[in-house]
């Protein structure tokens, strides 16, 4: 992605490298690099396609929260196939070799790719947002029309955002940079406008609503747990009424209630314990009464003690998501910010500051780091989804159950 540069550009020429009379050999190191390149478009290309067959076989991913993550895989998909593999190849020539019609296709894939994969991530956001902090109205809403509605909306934005650059380039554009492929300006509220909206703003964005949706969570996962709470005191109140007896219903001899009742054969034997045979007869029945009740009394408390037991262990679960959460949630907002932060913090310092200077090399690595984002986000969004791992096992194993 190369949006605006002076004179030496995310991949300006560097004419001492070639040589005009023959082919040159490539040096080990150029070849490391191309090969690297090569294997990082192609895994971009694989997960992408990955997902998108993913969510396109199977039922059960058919949600319109799937729909922004598909496009954004589609997206992603673009970048790998149609950037990538010209990037590479203007890299290893150090020079542009295809034309100026074919450079300015290629920067406008370019530039409005990427800006749109930035895009959706924060319509992805948006989306996260407004299902956790309006769950039940924003649920109706919540269609694939309206997931189709916001894709289309992230285009046009990505549109507005590079079209700009590209007409630019187009009226400055002359033959000394005929080798070159880069967009040339000189405006820094041109800049500004172009950086901010394709990543500035959306980041902005982004730390928001995630930090909102990280504290609604945490306030869900309170009020839940104080719920259980809640539940667990009524337990433990009515537990404790059945659970004692009135003296004389739970032991035969009318006294205190003994941790283990005598059987029929121990009372008999017991001479101060001789009965009328009357009373005798009557005994059988109390006893089997007492038992029976006994019986309850510890199925009751047994029951009570398995209900405490998942009470005691629903604040670890709800702490392990709130984790979990936070996890995920850092690990979006991190990548985000590592890939595509660098390079549009140059781009600003390199065009704004007339005596700043980057090298080809680190102009490149840049570029390239932003690139990975693409790769990146097919794993990220999807690889925490059960229903996700469990499509893409069945893809992988070729599976036709799905």
């Amino acid at each position: 992605m190369d949006f605006f540069n002076f004179t030496e550009g995310v991949f300006a020429a560097n004419g001492s490298g070639n040589d005009t009379l023959g082919t040159p050999k490539l040096p080990p190191r150029k070849i490391l690099l191309t090969v690297t390149l090569f294997v990082v478009a192609v895994l971009t290309t694989f997960l992408n396609c990955l997902v998108i067959t993913a969510i396109a076989v199977t039922r059960k991913l058919h949600h319109p929260a799937n729909y922004l993550i598909c496009s954004l895989a589609v997206t992603d998909l673009l970048v790998a196939v149609l950037v990538m593999p010209f990037s590479i190849v203007y890299i290893q020539k150090e020079t542009w070799v295809m034309g100026q019609v074919m450079c300015t296709i290629w920067l406008s894939v370019d530039v409005t790719c990427c800006t749109c994969s930035i895009l959706h991530l924060a319509a992805i956001a948006i989306d996260r947002y407004r299902a956790i902090t309006d769950a039940v109205e924003y649920s109706r809403k919540r269609t694939g029309a309206m997931a189709g509605q916001m894709v289309a909306v992230v285009w046009l934005l990505s549109i507005l955002i590079s079209l700009p650059p590209l007409l630019w380039r187009h009226f400055t554009e002359d033959s000394e940079q005929e080798d070159q492929c880069i967009i040339i300006h000189h405006h820094i509220a041109f800049t500004l406008y172009s950086t901010f909206g394709a990543f500035y703003i959306p980041l902005l964005l982004i730390l928001i609503l995630y930090y909102k949706i990280y504290r609604a969570a945490q306030t869900l996962y309170m009020r839940r747990e104080a719920s259980r709470a809640s539940r667990h005191s009524c337990m433990t109140n009515g537990s404790m009424i059945p659970s004692t007896y009135p003296a004389g219903d739970g032991d035969l001899d009318g006294g205190p209630r003994s941790p283990e009742p005598l059987s029929p054969a121990e009372k008999s034997s017991d001479p101060s314990t001789e009965e009328p045979p009357r009373e005798r007869m009557r005994a059988p029945k109390k006893s089997l009464q007492g038992k029976s009740r006994r019986f309850e009394s510890r199925r009751f408390e047994s029951r009570s003690e398995s209900r405490r037991s998942q009470f005691n262990q629903g604040p670890r679960i709800s702490g392990s998501r709130e984790r979990k959460a936070a996890y995920t949630l850092g690990l979006i907002i991190g990548a985000f910010i590592i890939c595509w932060l660098p390079f549009f913090v140059k781009e600003v310092i390199v065009n704004t500051c007339n005596s700043c200077y980057t090298s080809v090399e680190m102009a490149d690595f840049l570029t390239w780091l932003g690139y990975i984002n693409s790769l990146i986000n097919p794993l990220i969004y999807t690889i925490f989804n059960e229903d996700f791992k469990k499509a893409f096992q069945r893809l992988v194993r070729c599976s036709h159950y799905l």
